[in-house]
C-alpha cells in the first residue's frame, strides 16, 4: 500500500471520508463558463447578446444581437469581462450571451 492510500479527508459537502488524492483532484477542477446555450466560453471568444440590456450607471442600452469581441473570463464562471465601443470595463452575465 502506498502512503497516499492511508490519507483521508472529510468532505463536508457529501459528509464522507474520501481519499486525499481524490479531494485534491476535485479542488483543482475549475468551474467552466458556459453561454446561454451551454457552449463552453474561452478567453478571446466573440459573443452575441440574446436580450436588450440596460447598463447600470449609464443611459445606454445594449441591443439584442450586439456582438462583443475578445471576452475575458473572470473568477466567477457566470460573469465575463468585455468591452463595447461605448462602454469600457463591462461585465456581462453569461446567461445573456451566446457564443458566435
Amino acid at each position: 500500500m502506498a502512503a497516499d492510500d492511508d490519507d483521508y479527508v472529510y468532505d463536508e459537502v457529501t459528509g464522507e471520508w474520501r481519499p486525499a488524492s481524490e479531494m485534491a483532484a476535485a479542488a483543482s477542477a475549475k468551474p467552466v463558463a458556459k453561454d446561454s446555450a451551454g457552449n463552453v466560453l474561452a478567453d478571446g471568444d466573440s459573443v452575441t447578446l440574446i436580450k436588450d440590456l440596460k447598463v447600470k450607471g449609464t443611459n445606454t442600452t445594449l441591443k439584442q444581437g450586439t456582438v462583443i469581441k475578445s471576452i475575458r473570463l473572470t473568477e466567477d464562471p457566470e460573469e465575463i469581462d468585455c468591452r463595447n465601443d461605448t462602454i469600457k470595463g463591462l461585465v456581462l452575465r453569461t446567461e445573456f450571451v451566446r457564443k458566435r
